[in-house]
């Protein structure tokens, strides 16, 4: 029961990374005749809808059961893909983000509370490891499909992604249900909980850890970084093979196991972030296109081991019976510290792109102390 729903969880995984659109959803946007700044405008409303619904749903995930919650949100997922595919107007995509909103925050901690609960904790690096792998192949693969069989197709872009979303639907209905029966009709106080939740020593710092780290490497990897090829001069063709050899970093997850086994979780943790902090000092200062393609590809693979190793720590840590309100409140801290990161480095950038990087770099080590941080008290 718990192999299959560990393969169930990976192959859901896979076809919801498979977004065929991904590549020129903007464009789509804009062919429908939305503007920028309507973009913008829905997806700020659809960050403030998850950030809203977070812990409710993870509070409601814990009354009625994590299946429950996960055909429910995929069922809606699929209806998100439908809405995409066939709305023209400001109306339908604000529609469609808001409902991803309701989507998002139902799925957030309790996909990852169903894989932790589904195999022996000493596994659960391993699994996520192979779930965030099978996601990266997935969007590699739609990528590719894209490029060879749908280019310039928008719209029949947007229809397989449908499909692929569809049978994703169907197979969350053959997952085994992983919290206990007598645990979804406990009674407790959301205020205790809470208390209970942020005593774990460790817990607050190892999740301002993450904040930190996986959004300055999000902003390298996928905003700064083309330019940085532009202020290295890089060709089109270069930039491609780039983004490419990013994007296959996504596949190394299973690797990190065998990384932590060998070194440990404290060291392992500390020199990938230690090694990534570096990578953004670097590209600060240079100018080299293969350098930077070099050190952003380093960069994008160093998160890519440091993922599953941070949220196997992160589960470890719960120390509450409803684990997935309890995830939900760290991804309220995430998600509020992600958007002052944002709008910080985001506005630094537009007056110098090494001025970015170097905050980048700043956040890295920010990271590396409360990581520092997190497994001292989680020593004691």
């Amino acid at each position: 029961m718990q192999k299959k729903n560990i393969v169930l969880l990976c192959l859901i995984e896979f076809l919801q990374g498979m977004v065929f659109y991904a590549a020129v959803a903007t464009l789509y946007r804009q062919e429908a005749g939305l503007g920028i700044f309507e973009i913008m405008v829905i997806e700020s409303a659809n960050m403030a809808l998850s950030m809203l619904l977070e812990v409710p749903w993870g509070w409601l995930a814990d009354r009625i059961g994590y299946r429950k919650t996960m055909i429910v949100c995929n069922v809606l997922f699929l209806v998100t893909k439908f809405i995409f595919w066939q709305t023209g107007s400001f109306g339908g995509f604000l529609a469609e983000r808001l409902l991803l909103a309701v989507v998002i925050s139902g799925l957030s901690g309790v996909s990852s509370s169903m894989l932790w609960l589904s195999a022996p904790p000493e596994k659960a690096q391993r699994n996520a490891g192979w779930c965030s792998a099978a996601g990266e192949a997935g969007l590699l693969l739609s990528g590719m499909l894209y490029t060879v069989m749908l280019s310039g197709q928008y719209r029949a872009a947007a229809f397989w992604t449908m499909v692929v979303y569809g049978i994703a639907a169907v197979l969350t209905f053959f997952l085994a249900e992983v919290r206990p029966e007598e645990e979804l009709h406990r009674k407790r106080s959301f205020r205790s909980l809470a208390r209970e939740h942020f005593r774990a020593p460790g817990m607050i710092a190892l999740v301002l850890c993450g904040a930190f780290f996986f959004e300055v490497v999000h902003q390298v990897t996928v905003y700064f970084n083309q330019l940085q090829y532009l202020r290295c001069g890089l060709s089109d063709k270069m930039i491609g093979i780039a983004f490419i050899a990013v994007s296959v970093t996504g596949l190394a997850g299973p690797l990190s196991t065998r990384v932590t086994k060998r070194f440990g979780s404290r060291r392992t943790g500390k020199g990938l972030i230690l090694l990534a902090a570096l990578c953004m000092g670097v590209l600060v200062f240079t100018t080299s296109g293969i350098l930077s393609i070099a050190l952003i590809v380093l960069v994008a693979l160093l998160s890519a081991l440091f993922g599953p190793l941070a949220g196997t720590l992160e589960n470890e840590m719960v120390v509450v019976k409803d684990r997935a309100t309890a995830l939900s409140l760290n991804a309220i801290i995430t998600d509020s510290l992600v958007i002052l990161l944002d709008m910080g480095i985001g506005r630094a950038a537009d007056a110098s792109l090494p001025l970015a990087l170097g905050l980048c770099c700043a956040g890295c080590l920010a990271a590396l102390a409360a990581f520092t941080v997190s497994c001292r008290k989680a020593a004691k």
